[in-house]
């Protein structure tokens, strides 16, 4: 059975781009949303294997949502994406429970090396 992936970002184009990256390579993609607050409603409605989540977002960031996801489901595997390579925000996610992080522009070889890393 394909894993079940959870894309978020506000950006409408980079969350098609993560979608084409993720059907091509046999994941499943069960939902999208546009900011943290619908990321976290959809975790819980959705429970997937996996969430690629946007850091800077209107609402609630990244940052946030990871945290109240974990809040709910401490074994949430969350990989985090941001085109700002700022140490800090690493860490920052990192230690809120991140699995691993990505950069944009994605490279696709990239994305799938971090999604089966983090599902093992």
């Amino acid at each position: 059975m394909a894993n079940k992936i959870l894309i978020v970002d506000d950006a409408a184009f980079m969350r098609m781009m993560i979608k084409e990256i993720l059907s091509k390579n046999g994941y499943e993609v069960v939902g999208e949303a546009q900011d943290g607050s619908v990321a976290v409603e959809k975790y819980k409605e959705l429970k997937p294997d996996l969430v690629t989540m946007d850091i800077t977002m209107p609402e609630m960031d990244g940052i946030a949502a990871l945290k109240e996801i974990k809040k709910f489901d401490s074994n949430a595997k969350v990989i985090m994406c941001s085109a700002m390579g700022q140490q800090a925000m690493v860490i920052d996610a990192i230690q809120a429970g991140a699995k691993d992080f990505i950069v944009k522009p994605f490279q696709a070889d990239r994305v799938i090396e971090a999604i089966k890393k983090t599902l093992g």
